[in-house]
């Protein structure tokens, strides 16, 4: 894993406008793996003129030709897979195992269904007297987060380049290797120069130079609610296209006559994985009244297995911010089961899986994502009582529903005021729209639905 020292523009690294570097800590033991460029407005500047010049070439490429790429985007991937797991382990602190399984193993899914997607989408129909057309938006700025690095830059690159478009991105200043490495794929792909570039920063710097470019059609974002505001408005001001992929506190509502061990389990599994650095993670359990202290003994004795299993998380602003909501937890009520502020090593950005009961709907805990391993257990009297509670945020993004009858499970996830539900523990679709209602997002990723972001639309009357 070897860091480059400039920027990838129209095909090539170049060096940066600046001389300021960005180190890359590992998390787990806070040594330094890298050193990156801080990029600056300049450094964004070329790269949005290169996309530009791209842009032309790459939008009249058949769709076919653009699978082909893609589909080679893929196969590099994968490829590269034990690197790709090897460097996001370094940067985020993520457990080999899962960075293999998820970090490296769901963008190599999702790249192939944008290779197929591709080359079977109808960009052209005819409705009545017309024929309706879909077009590239143009380029795209596209703004990507440390928690999950290469899933989120494959779920806005992919499909930005199946649409037509080309692409600057701007990675989070956390996991900036995993993007070069990403790069490189791209180069090796065979994808033309100027269709994808890479400039690495800092988010006020780097980050906002690219969302307010004039020359960026789309800014594509993932991150906190708090930033996505920004952005937003922003790009209302230019009258710029955006598509928001912000915060979630999704609940996890568990039905009296679901299997609630295997309900608890999987739900616990669900906060504490990625060391809760999920923004569609489980982080609130709704339990009846009936079944509550089982519940809780259940969950308690799940999140202690994952005591030697979790990493930590991705820096020491992020662990003091987590802290500080176990502390809120405390001072507000809510029963500390398991877990707490105290640190489960003595080195590295660790946090201990912690699990709350008693837990009122107003509480902090129950309200604003932690990002963290941190699980709230409420609980419900009836279901309009937990339907009340799932829906009492101003958040909207995931979710889930657990009970022995899946019509009854489905009857309850369609009063549910998120974007996307699991059933029982339904599986991941990269196929399947991904993104939030309310203050969780504008616009969806993954499938047709995450194409659509990228293309806008023309009709020719005859």
């Amino acid at each position: 894993m070897k860091a480059h020292d400039g920027m990838y523009i129209d095909g090539a690294w170049r060096p940066a406008a600046g001389s300021d570097t960005i180190e890359v800590v590992n998390p787990a033991d806070e040594q330094v793996v890298g050193r990156v460029p801080a990029g600056t407005a300049e450094d964004v500047d070329a790269a949005v003129r290169a996309a530009r010049a791209a842009f032309p070439a790459w939008a009249a490429t058949p769709p076919a030709e653009r699978a082909a790429r893609l589909a080679a985007l893929r196969d590099v991937l994968d490829a590269r897979k034990d690197e790709i797991a090897e460097t996001v382990t370094a940067e985020l602190g993520s457990p080999l195992p899962f960075s293999q399984a998820v970090h490296a193993g769901v963008p190599i899914l999702v790249a192939g269904s944008y290779a197929e997607l591709a080359a079977t989408y109808a960009f052209e129909e005819r409705v009545g007297n017309s024929v309706v057309h879909q077009e590239p938006v143009g380029v795209v700025g596209a703004i990507t987060p440390w928690n999950y690095p290469l899933h989120q830059i494959v779920a806005k690159v992919a499909p930005a380049l199946a649409a037509g478009c080309t692409i600057v991105l701007k990675p989070a200043e956390d996991t900036p290797l995993t993007a070069q490495l990403f790069a490189e794929a791209v180069a090796e792909a065979g994808v033309p120069a100027g269709v994808f570039n890479l400039v690495t920063g800092l988010g006020p710097v780097a980050g906002q130079a690219l969302a307010e470019h004039p020359d960026v059609d789309l800014v594509s974002f993932t991150g906190s609610t708090a930033v996505g505001r920004r952005i937003g408005a922003a790009a209302g001001a230019a009258v710029k296209r955006v598509a928001l992929e912000l915060g979630g506190k999704s609940a996890n509502v568990i039905l009296p006559s679901a299997d609630l061990a295997k309900a608890v389990n999987v739900g616990v599994a669900n906060v504490m994985s990625n060391s809760g650095q999920t923004c569609s993670a489980w982080t609130r359990m709704l339990v009846h009244d009936s079944r509550y202290e089982e519940a809780v003994e259940l969950a308690a004795a799940a999140a202690l297995k994952y005591g030697d299993r979790i990493g930590p998380v991705v820096n020491a602003k992020q662990q003091a911010r987590v802290r500080s909501y176990i502390e809120k937890g405390v001072s507000e009520g809510a029963r500390l089961v398991v877990g707490g502020t105290e640190a489960p090593r003595p080195q590295g950005y660790f946090v201990s899986p912690t699990v709350f009961a008693d837990v009122e709907p107003g509480m902090t805990i129950a309200q604003e994502e932690i990002f963290g391993p941190v699980l709230s257990i409420l609980r419900y009297e009836d279901e309009e009582d937990a339907v009340r509670i799932a829906n009492g945020t101003v958040y909207g993004l995931a979710g889930a529903v657990w009970a022995g009858d899946e019509a009854e499970a489905v009857a309850f996830a369609r009063r549910l005021d998120t974007g996307q539900v699991d059933i029982n523990g339904g599986r991941f679709n990269p196929r399947a729209p991904f993104g939030g209602y309310k203050q969780s997002g504008v616009g969806r990723e993954l499938g047709t639905h995450g194409l659509a972001e990228y293309l806008q639309t023309k009709s020719l009357q005859f």
